[in-house]
């Protein structure tokens, strides 16, 4: 790097600095002679200058290209700024449980229930009838209506054509107090007692979360 800055420096003292002899009067005097080595120490100078001219120039651009370079990293698309920022902790909490909440939870284990069990999320300590269950066999969701039971006649078809529409398949609902008639669209039940959903071997309902 030096050579080449030497040979640089050189080249300019070549072309700008010594002077022209084709001039008239611009030969460069003799060292020691007339002007005590005025023409020398002005080549001097000049080289000095030159040399201080090239050494900024290449300074601005090392900053050019140093600013360049940062730009083009904050323009990236994959710079993510946003991670510069510190979020309140409170923020942080907030979106934690966020979160936590949206990953959902099961019943464990799964309850059905007449209309006076209290619906919720069914745990051992917590009997609750669970009122987000899912049928895996017809992936439908199960419908439920407090204090009704479903009427004898009642088969698969009618609730293969009805089920979610409440204003079609009320035509098959019988009131009784404190009963609650579930139903999906391949199966149905009207349970009374708070009942653990694994008794009932026949049906595919599973909690689809809360």
């Amino acid at each position: 790097m030096a050579k080449d800055l030497d040979e640089l420096l050189d080249e300019v003292e070549s072309k700008f600095c010594r002077p022209d002899p084709l001039r008239p009067g611009m030969a460069e005097r003799p060292t020691g002679q007339g002007g005590g080595g005025g023409g020398t120490l002005s080549i001097d100078r000049n080289r000095a200058e030159a040399k201080e001219n090239l050494r900024s120039t290449e300074g601005f651009k090392k900053e050019d290209d140093l600013d360049s370079l940062i730009n083009e990293i904050f323009e990236d698309q994959n710079f993510d700024k946003k991670s510069f920022k510190l979020k309140p902790k409170s923020s942080a909490n907030t979106s934690v449980r966020a979160s936590i909440q949206g990953l959902g939870k099961s019943c464990s284990p799964v309850y059905l229930g007449g209309s006076t069990a209290p619906c919720g999320i069914g745990t051992t300590n917590s009997q609750r009838a669970c009122d987000r269950l899912r049928c895996i066999a017809c992936d439908f969701w199960v419908v439920s209506y407090d204090d009704y039971m479903w009427d004898r006649s009642c088969d698969y078809l009618f609730f293969r054509n009805n089920v979610p529409e409440f204003h079609k398949l009320k035509t098959k609902l019988v009131e009784k107090k404190g009963t609650r008639a579930y139903a999906c669209q391949c199966s149905w039940r009207a349970i009374e007692e708070l009942t653990d959903l694994q008794t009932d071997h026949q049906l595919r309902w599973v909690c689809g979360k809360h």
